[in-house]
């Protein structure tokens, strides 16, 4: 390390002023590199050691784009495996996507004074116009392939959530719902399968969006678990025939609005004394006996337990192995967490195609994560929901046609 800061001191002495910082930067860089080679290794350069874990192989010349300027780094090799700079990671598609949008938005004359220093401190002050369309067409192919593609195989169970944003339409600042689709095939293996944008209580908007899955493959759910979106549950059973099963968390807090804030703990703890039963049977004979206890007292939550009973409880009569993953759309809830981290920097969306940019693209990332993870469900509990192919017992044949 001695020798690097030599070097450094040296590269700064015979740096132009106007070189200077970029001087120190490329020095910098270098040694941060060097120093991480160092121990991925286990051994300095020339160093005999017992922990050597590998050997350098020389180096590659890479150009650093940054506000600096272009920056000129000799990033090293290693005779096995490779070595990569963190700093130099690609960027990754939903930050292009980000990028693209708020460009877009800056461009078009709806910037603020908070998007103009995002684009800034991004080094974007420079760029043109056409050099942003060329990086929006190219995240675009990639998020209509990935929104687009054929859904193959059978699939079980398919949750569905909104998340509202906002976007400018005809000089007005409109609220849209973007709706992220989820499914769980025969393999216990998950994707997103699908990305919508409309009115979410609108009951045609839900039938086009479940129809348009339906044509692109998907077939088989079982078991749909969303919130209480007004309409959907008529289009679910239109269109796809399964069973529906009311988000258990958002009903719990639409619940305990009837409830004096003093009361929450005891009556959350007495409802969910339905949600620990073995079976459905049970579940259900405790929701009926908890809302009894529960009527005298606060009778619009009673009246509230009576209607959504068996949307509630639907998950009950699924395997015992999933139910802990279909009683609620907290699956979703770490996805929907970076969809509006990344949405909350753009703030006002420019148009509804830079909230397909941005948000397909956090979901491209993530679906690309979770192909690569282990099965989400356990595969036992998928036998239970797919019927024979036909019965074995002759005698329960139907006659041949003579």
């Amino acid at each position: 390390m001695t020798d690097e800061r030599m070097a450094l001191v040296e590269l700064l002495q015979k740096s132009g002023d106007g070189d200077f910082l970029r001087s120190v930067a490329e020095a910098v860089l270098q040694i941060l590199m060097e120093a991480d080679v160092e121990g991925l290794i286990g051994a300095s350069r020339h160093e005999r050691s017992a922990e050597r874990l590998n050997y350098r192989n020389g180096y590659r010349d890479r150009t650093f784009e940054t506000r600096l300027g272009p920056l000129s780094l000799r990033i090293p090799k290693l005779r096995q495996g490779s070595y990569f700079p963190p700093f130099l990671e690609p960027r990754r598609t939903a930050e292009k996507a980000l990028v693209s949008v708020i460009q877009e938005a800056w461009i078009g004359g709806v910037s603020t004074r908070r998007v103009d220093e995002l684009v800034q401190a991004m080094g974007l002050s420079g760029i043109s116009k056409s050099q942003v369309s060329k990086l929006c067409k190219d995240i675009d192919e990639r998020v209509n392939v990935f929104l687009e593609r054929p859904i193959e195989g059978e699939w079980r169970y398919l949750w569905l959530d909104a998340t509202y944003l906002k976007v400018r339409d005809g000089g007005r600042i409109v609220s849209v719902a973007a709706i992220i689709a989820v499914a769980v095939n025969t393999e216990g293996r998950r994707e997103i399968v699908g990305l919508g944008l409309g009115p979410s209580e609108a009951e045609p908007f839900w039938s086009d969006f479940l129809k348009g899955l339906v044509k692109r493959g998907l077939k088989g759910i079982k078991l749909v678990i969303s919130d209480a979106h007004e309409g959907l549950r008529l289009a679910i059973t239109r269109v796809l025939g399964a069973t529906w099963q009311r988000c258990r968390v958002h009903w719990m807090r639409n619940a305990l609005a009837h409830v004096p804030k003093g009361q929450h703990t005891m009556v959350a703890a007495a409802i969910r004394q339905a949600f620990l039963q073995p079976d459905a049977k049970a579940a259900h004979q405790t929701w009926r006996h908890v809302a009894d206890q529960l009527r005298p007292r606060w009778p619009k939550l009673a009246a509230l337990m009576d209607d959504s009973e068996h949307d509630v409880l639907a998950y009950m009569t699924f395997p015992f192995q999933h139910r802990t993953k279909l009683h609620s759309t907290n699956p979703l809830e770490r996805l929907n967490k970076e969809v509006k981290r990344r949405a909350d920097v753009v703030g006002i969306f420019p148009n509804e195609a830079s909230i397909t940019r941005l948000i397909g693209a956090v979901l491209l990332e993530q679906n690309d994560e979770w192909l690569i993870q282990h099965r989400y469900m356990q595969i036992e509990g998928m036998t239970e929901l797919t019927p024979p192919l036909i019965d074995a017992d002759p005698a329960k044949l139907p006659p041949l046609a003579a």
